[in-house]
């Protein structure tokens, strides 16, 4: 039987000549030893969330769903130590209780802490990081086999350049977190019309700790969401109404207006209308992560690009008007991140804007999501590296402050190129 992989959007598949799912570090050791001698190339897949071709690999392709443990827990200084297989929300899920949770969340939570951090997965907030700035420490498994511990003090730069790797270095087997005590957000979402947004959109981000909004390119309204710390008890929502609102409102019945867009493109303005204006007012008060994150059902592929925070206004009015010129019923989204030190971090030294464009699955892509980028390219643009992009390491060298030092240490860390595959490839460069 061929063994066979794809990710959660169904747009990216590999066929490796073996897949894996090792349940101990020992285990990854293992299997990386042995791809090693065989001349293999290895990847890792995570919850497949990502977008592009970065886990395809006709080598070996390790799961790690297997090693998704917390192995030890320090509430006093807030250092968590956890398997690379864990999800995020397994961890949120588990932590609460124990009065720690994550500083910040994107809007969907079941990726794994290894494959979220390695591609600069981030959530919204103008004083808050990426995810990958929580990585306090990272065990890094090479390709003999043996293993690595990555920190600030141990290996400056190999820490700086684990913390967003691409999966290019090695298989994070472990990290130990920096987190936060666990906190209730107070999440109010409602319509405002996109002029007065991006008119003040400095207060908007400011003067919230979590600011995002959707916009649709045929609406004047923007879908607005304002997550702020309440000292108040949680209030979780009935069973039925976050049904109805979560499952289906935003996804059921939005994912049945995309196929008919699919059938008859003519009703996308009346469906963007009509979507941002159902946009209603809604207001939630639980726990961090429930509110941070979403269920996503829907199938789409989506393109986002980092863009610095003083072009924002300009580049979200731009990626506006073209989006009335392409065929796509999804909105797009805008969020914002402070800067970081991670060398391939697009946040990376840099108050951050982030804007996403989505296509349903099914339509075409690749002409809007191109005339995306030439627009984000203007903006000195960095792409999510697990979201759909042209760049080529060529082109993306100039981007990084950083780029040569991340390529020393994947030459100290992969010297044989090991854990390379085509996208790797194109978007680092082959090594020397």
């Amino acid at each position: 039987m061929t063994n066979s992989w794809m990710n959660w959007a169904g747009d990216q598949a590999c066929a490796p000549a073996e897949i894996a799912t090792p349940r101990t570090a020992d285990e990854v050791a293992e299997l990386l030893a042995r791809a090693d001698s065989a001349g293999r190339t290895v990847r890792v897949a995570g919850a497949g969330h990502s977008f592009t071709d970065a886990v395809l690999t006709d080598g070996l392709l390790l799961r790690l769903s297997g090693l998704d443990r917390i192995q030890w827990v320090d509430r006093a200084t807030g250092l968590v130590r956890v398997e690379a297989g864990a999800t995020l929300n397994a961890l949120s899920t588990a932590l609460h209780p124990m009065g720690l949770a994550f500083p910040n969340l994107g809007d969907i939570d079941v990726q794994t802490i290894a494959g979220a951090t390695a591609t600069g997965t981030h959530g919204t907030g103008a004083t808050l990081q990426n995810l990958s700035a929580a990585l306090h420490s990272i065990e890094l498994t090479l390709a003999d086999g043996s293993r690595v511990e990555l920190n600030e003090q141990s290996d400056p730069d190999g820490w700086r350049a684990a913390r967003v790797s691409v999966g290019a270095l090695g298989v994070v087997t472990a990290v130990t977190l920096q987190l936060v005590p666990s906190f209730v957000l107070e999440g109010v979402e409602r319509p405002v019309p996109v002029a007065e947004v991006l008119a003040d959109l400095d207060e908007y981000v400011d003067g919230n700790e979590h600011f995002e909004f959707y916009m649709f390119a045929h609406s004047p309204l923007a879908m607005t969401k304002r997550n702020n710390r309440v000292p108040l008890p949680e209030r979780p929502r009935g069973k039925a109404v976050d049904w109805f609102a979560d499952i289906l409102m935003s996804n059921y019945t939005f994912d049945a207006l995309c196929r008919l867009s699919r059938a008859r493109p003519r009703l996308i303005p009346w469906i963007h209308r009509g979507a941002a204006y159902a946009g209603s007012y809604r207001r939630q008060v639980d726990r961090s992560y429930r509110v941070f994150a979403s269920p996503r059902l829907i199938r789409f592929t989506e393109m986002e690009y980092a863009i610095p925070r003083e072009h924002a206004v300009a580049a979200i009015e731009r990626i506006k008007e073209l989006g009335r010129r392409f065929d796509s019923p999804m909105p797009t989204e805008v969020r914002f991140v402070a800067p970081d030190d991670a060398f391939l971090s697009p946040a990376g030294g840099r108050d951050t804007c982030y804007i996403a464009v989505h296509q349903y699955r099914g339509m075409p892509y690749e002409p809007y999501f191109r005339a995306c980028e030439e627009i984000f390219d203007t903006f000195e643009g960095r792409p999510h590296w697990g979201k759909r992009h042209f760049q080529t390491a060529d082109t993306l060298r100039e981007r990084y402050p950083h780029w040569d030092r991340f390529q020393e240490v994947r030459r100290r860390f992969d010297p044989k190129g090991r854990f390379a595959n085509p996208y790797v490839e194109r978007v680092l460069g082959p090594l020397d």
